[in-house]
Order: C-alpha cells, then sequence, then structure tokens
C-alpha cells in the first residue's frame, strides 16, 4: 500500500493535466487535481451540458482537442465504449512525444481500443492505482494499491459481473421473485431482499464477513451457514470461472465493444425490461414515502 509520505506531488510542478469528460470521475478528477494546486484543463464537446457546470466550478474549458494538446498529462474519463472514437478524433494526433496518457479503467489498453504511440507513457489510476497523480486526487490518504491494467481490467469486470452488479441483481431479483411466487406482499419481499442488504453490507464494509456475523442474531448466522452455500454452490461457482475466462480471453470485450458499435439495442432494451420489472415499480412505490432517501435523477422508464 502507498500513502500521502509515499507519494511526491512536485513531480506534476509545472505540468498542465488535461481531465477528458467532465462526468462522475471527471469532476472528482478535475476538481481534486485543482485543489491539490496542480494546473487543470476540462476538455469537452462545446454542446455538452457539463461545460456550465466545469466553469462554475472555476476550471478552464477547453474541447476535447484543445484540451489534449495543452496537456502534459491527458487523463481520458468518458465512458469506456467511447475511448475508441474520441482517441482517434481529439486525442491521437495532439500527443507529443514525453507525454502522458491516463485512464481510470483499463478496458480500452489491455483489450486494444486504443494504441498510444510509444514514445507516450501511459498509466492507470483507477481504485487501484500508484503514482503521485494518485496523491493530487487525494487517493493517498486511504492507501492505494501498486497494480497492472490487465489485474485491475480482469478483477474489476469479474467483481462487477459476478459479485457486485450481475451476482447481487440477479441474487435480490430472485429472492424477491421467490417470495411473491409463493404468494409473500411484494412490498414485504422488497424489504426482506433489497431494502436490508445495505444493513448487511455495511456491516460488511466496515467488520468484514466475521463481524458481520457477530452484529445479526445467531438465527441468521446459523441460516448464512448453511443454507448460503446452497444457493452459491458447486455449479455458481464453476459459472464464475467461466465468466472470468471470457473476460480472460477477451471474449466479454469482443461481445461489449460489438454492442456498441452495433447502437447498443439490445443493452437499451434489457435496462428498459429490468425497469420495469415488478421489484422497480414496488421499491419507487415505496422508496417515494421515504423522505430521508433522495431518489431523485436515477428513475427510467
Amino acid at each position: 500500500m502507498f500513502y500521502d509520505d509515499d507519494a511526491d506531488l512536485s513531480h506534476l510542478d509545472g505540468k498542465t493535466v488535461a481531465i477528458i469528460g467532465f462526468g462522475s470521475q471527471g469532476h472528482a478528477h478535475a476538481q481534486n487535481l485543482k485543489d491539490s494546486g496542480v494546473t487543470v484543463v476540462v476538455g469537452l464537446r462545446p454542446d455538452s451540458d457539463k461545460v456550465a457546470q466545469a466553469r462554475d466550478a472555476g476550471l478552464e474549458v477547453l474541447s476535447p482537442a484543445e484540451a489534449a494538446a495543452k496537456g502534459d498529462i491527458v487523463m481520458l474519463l468518458v465512458p469506456d465504449e467511447r475511448h475508441h472514437d474520441i482517441y482517434a478524433a481529439d486525442i491521437a494526433g495532439n500527443l507529443e512525444a514525453g507525454n502522458m496518457l491516463m485512464f481510470g479503467h483499463g478496458f480500452s489498453i489491455h483489450y486494444g481500443e486504443v494504441e498510444p504511440p510509444a514514445d507516450v507513457d501511459v498509466a492507470l489510476a483507477a481504485p487501484k492505482g500508484p503514482g503521485p497523480y494518485a496523491k493530487g486526487i487525494g487517493c493517498t490518504r486511504g492507501g492505494v494499491i501498486e497494480t497492472t491494467f490487465k489485474d485491475e481490467t480482469e478483477t474489476d469486470l469479474f467483481g462487477e459481473q459476478a459479485v457486485l452488479c450481475g451476482g447481487a441483481s440477479a441474487l435480490v431479483q430472485a429472492g424477491f421473485e421467490t417470495l411473491v411466487e409463493a404468494g409473500y406482499d411484494p412490498e414485504m419481499a422488497y424489504f426482506e431482499c433489497l431494502h436490508e442488504l445495505k444493513l448487511i453490507v455495511d456491516l460488511m464494509y466496515e467488520k468484514g464477513l466475521a463481524g458481520m456475523r457477530y452484529s445479526i442474531s445467531n438465527t441468521a448466522e446459523y441460516g448464512d451457514y448453511t443454507r448460503g452455500p446452497r444457493v452459491v454452490n458447486d455449479e455458481t461457482r464453476a459459472e464464475m470461472k467461466r465468466i472470468l475466462g471470457e473476460i480472460q480471453d477477451g471474449t466479454f470485450a469482443r461481445e461489449w465493444i460489438a454492442e456498441n458499435r452495433a447502437g447498443q439495442e439490445n443493452f437499451k432494451r434489457m435496462r428498459d425490461e429490468q425497469a420495469r420489472s415488478q421489484l422497480e415499480t414496488t421499491g419507487k412505490d415505496l422508496r417515494s414515502h421515504m423522505s430521508w432517501i433522495n431518489d431523485t435523477g436515477f428513475e427510467q422508464g
């Protein structure tokens, strides 16, 4: 692990960092670097609704091509599926020998969507990322892990697909449907299979699995030990290994790249179908009565 004392921010003295994009990662990177005393420019399309937001934050806004030309370090923080086109159109022709091209996720480099020239350094500052840049955005306060594009990309995709997003979402959906199909009230099923999940995740986050199990009832703990392996069983583990294999051999990457180049028809259909499920409609209604939850800006359909 690397912390503040292990990173020297003076390596960024006299350097200009170009942040391409101003979304969930871009705005945080740009503003944290600015607060750290680093010279920052933001690259956005002139018609982007983020232009005013970036300027209101006191940041200089240029077109993506102009920002790339001005930056000694160019940080590409737009969605993975847009990297290939933006790099080709706005960045490739504006890189100079000795510049550094950076990413918040290793997908485009690992799977060849972006192929930088040999005289440009390439680095990664993701949830796992080393270096003075990571100190500039505040990561070294919490601790930084050194990794590679390959390891960051493959572990990140696996975690998303098998556990954090795909696995957890499918488990919640299946649990909800099992209770509803058995005749239980959808509102009760929602609370048991989705709403209370945050309580358990918070305990695991703060105390690990053992700490979570200490904090729940003995009945729940016994059920955890004896029934959990029946849900995540040998067949589930085998499927996890197949998912990891598809990530490692590029099958998933090729599928996702093809989906984007075909206009995301299947992706948008699945998004719409899931947003209209009974779990989602039940949850939307229940959350509307929970004044302590900010549920604005994310509804679909």
